[in-house]
């Protein structure tokens, strides 16, 4: 069926997409986007923008997900099934929560649903501290305001990764007809969370905390119209926190940023220019479903806005310091293969097992799975340059809520030896050396955007040691590395240790660039990433 024929049966549905559908009906290019492929799984589980179509997210993809996930689980297992779901933020979060509710409880599975919204450690602490055999969360992460999306989590509350994501997949696939999907809730099948599960969620988070001196250290926080808002608060309490009011209460539409993501510059424009008025130490941003965490540390008169990066190797540091006595030979540090080695090098030093894995905070989730399987190494601390990080086991995903805390804490042992984060982070560069790190992303949308996508990702593979100077390695993911799963991955290595990586976005329209510049000194590191920025701006803008 083409995407034309799709477009058509879909015209059969119920009113509301009809009349959605009807006012593209001249467009040929968004029927084409619509409907040329399914929505499918990447590093981030299910993700799109909201509309009718197959590449949608809405009411039928939601069910046939839900659908697909119901028969894989009903399919391990001769008992009861059980299944935690919670939703963000995002315009038609709780619709699609319910709508998935409905569609398991239709199948017989027993359903434990969140009334309200809730981050994401939430969700993946819950799904394992209720005993569930599978977890949903209805978010897009840091996505714009048009996305949203549909995260599937194992029984330890780890994001299913390759195999398991596979069969799941394959169970979906096998959904051909969305209309016979029964999109009726089965009540007696369906029970509300209470305060009772996020108060052990919020004892679990406490049990993480390792600073507890006072301090003058002031703070401001966003939430950016997220879930954050009540946890990190909650978390933060006894702390100097001032709270940006305009971004304070769930907004779908982030009506108050060009985009929800602490990655990005402008997100924490509000929060710097608060924390200038009140003369605070730090700021603090969470995303919508609040897994990441963005810092910027007065410097001056001014604010310097922080890496994930930068802000990981500090915490790897100050985690390591507060809990130097208590490491032995199985402390592990887990990074993904696109996260500077600066942390890593630190981990070093306080003798710690260092241990890589792909792109997505699921693998490092299943890293700490592994771990309590076998017993030969014990998680301390897990992180990824887009802000994510973890210490504990309570969750298995990346947590902003215990991120923040932590942060938070760090800030003022810091203050309380007359420094700030910055001091701290030069201290770091003074001891390990410089690194210099930076992303670009190219948007690249639809069909024809994916297929340059492809056709970049042959030429770097075909090309690469003919187009950049000074390479000393080119590891292919793709054909598999140790026991790590084959993924669409390039890392050029230079001679000095620096290196540049490519992938493809698991969750987005784009294609990721990243660096990491080795130099002693700064303004060479500079000139070197600005070079090799516009060789790579040449080749994709061209």
């Amino acid at each position: 069926m083409n995407y034309k024929d799709k477009y058509n049966l879909w015209l059969g549905f119920d009113n509301d997409t009809k009349t959605e559908l009807l006012s593209i009906a001249d467009d040929e290019k968004e029927i084409e986007d619509r409907f040329y492929k399914d929505l499918a799984f990447g590093t981030g589980g299910l993700r799109g923008i909201m509309g009718a179509g197959s590449n949608r997210m809405n009411k039928y993809t939601v069910g046939k997900a839900s659908l697909g996930i119901a028969n894989y689980l009903n399919s391990k297992s001769s008992g009861e099934v059980k299944v935690a779901i919670a939703y963000d933020s995002r315009n038609n979060s709780k619709l699609f929560s319910e709508t998935a509710a409905a569609v398991f409880s239709s199948k017989g599975i027993k359903v434990y649903l969140y009334e309200t919204l809730v981050p994401v450690p939430v969700l993946s602490f819950t799904t394992a501290h209720l005993g569930c055999d599978a977890g949903i969360m209805v978010t897009a992460s840091h996505n714009p305001k048009e996305y949203n999306g549909y995260k599937v989590y194992d029984s330890k509350g780890c994001q299913l990764c390759t195999e398991d994501a596979k069969t799941a997949l394959d169970f979906i696939n096998q959904i051909n007809d969305y209309q016979s999907i029964d999109f009726s809730p089965v009540t007696e099948n369906i029970t509300y969370i209470g305060q009772d599960v996020l108060n052990d969620y919020y004892s679990a988070v406490s049990e993480q905390s390792v600073y507890t001196e006072k301090s003058d250290l002031k703070i401001v926080y966003t939430p950016l119209h997220g879930t954050g808002n009540i946890p990190v608060r909650r978390m933060l309490e006894g702390m100097n926190v001032t709270v940006v009011k305009e971004q304070e209460m769930p907004d779908g539409n982030f009506s108050t940023v060009r985009s929800p993501n602490p990655e990005e510059k402008d997100a924490l424009t509000i929060a710097i220019e608060k924390a200038k008025e009140s003369n605070a130490d730090l700021v603090l941003g969470t995303d919508p479903d609040c897994d990441r965490v963005g810092i910027a540390v007065r410097n001056g008169d001014d604010f310097v806005l922080f890496t994930g990066n930068q802000t990981g190797a500090l915490l790897v540091k100050f985690i390591l310091t507060m809990k130097k006595d208590t490491l032995n030979e199985k402390s592990t540090l887990v990074k993904t293969i696109v996260t500077s080695d600066l942390g890593a090098n630190i981990g070093r030093k306080f003798g710690l097992r260092i241990e890589e894995t792909l792109t997505g905070f699921k693998y490092i989730g299943d890293k700490i799975n592994k771990y309590e399987e076998t017993g030969k190494q014990e998680f301390v601390i897990g992180y990824e340059e887009s802000y994510g990080y973890l210490v504990g086991t309570h969750a298995r995903d990346k947590d902003a809520v215990v991120s923040s805390m932590l942060i938070c804490q760090m800030a003022a042992w810091y203050k309380n030896q007359g420094k700030t984060l910055l001091d701290g982070l030069n201290d770091i560069y003074a001891e390990y050396g410089y690194y210099l790190d930076y992303l670009d992303s190219f948007v690249l949308k639809g069909k024809d955007g994916a297929e340059k996508i492809q056709d970049l990702m042959v030429l770097f593979r075909a090309e690469g040691r003919r187009l950049f100077d000074g390479i000393k390695e080119i590891i292919d993911y793709q054909k598999g590395i140790s026991d790590l799963p084959k993924e669409n991955v390039l890392k050029f290595i230079f001679n000095d240790g620096s290196w540049m990586a490519v992938r493809p976005s698991g969750t987005e329209p784009k294609i990721k660039v990243y660096y990491s510049i080795v130099d002693s000194d700064r303004e060479n590191a500079k000139v070197r990433l600005d070079k090799i920025r516009e060789k790579i701006n040449s080749i994709i803008n061209n």
